[in-house]
């Protein structure tokens, strides 16, 4: 069986390449405020939530949302297109069904950009 994007195994390693890379990056930014803490040669221990989680969120919320809202508006959108082909005026209607897809990416910008706002 195949998809439309290929067979199940080059789907597979993609996702298992893309799972790697994010790891590494994330291991990456972690690593990142400890080396220049010992570059800097300062022992001060910062006060709250460190900023490398705060990005991660930040990434996290909008990255996922945007995917959510890419395959909402996908199914929306085949579905609208069908009932647009048998009743054109279902056109305003239609629209506001794609409009609340389009939402849910919105949401999660502003997640990220409240999450932002509170590192000062």
């Amino acid at each position: 069986m195949s998809t439309s994007f290929g067979n199940r195994s080059t789907l597979s390693m993609l996702a298992a390449l893309t799972l790697l890379l994010g790891v590494a990056a994330t291991a990456l930014l972690l690593a990142a405020p400890d080396a220049s803490a010992a570059a800097e040669g300062s022992t001060a221990v910062r006060a709250g939530i460190d900023s490398s989680w705060v990005f991660i969120g930040a990434a996290l919320a909008t990255g996922l949302s945007s995917l959510g809202a890419g395959f909402a508006v996908a199914k929306v959108g085949v579905a609208a297109v069908g009932a647009l082909a048998e009743k054109p005026e279902l056109f305003g209607r239609l629209l506001i069904f794609i409009g609340l897809a389009e939402g849910i990416a919105i949401y999660g910008l502003i997640v990220s950009i409240l999450m932002l706002n509170r590192l000062g």
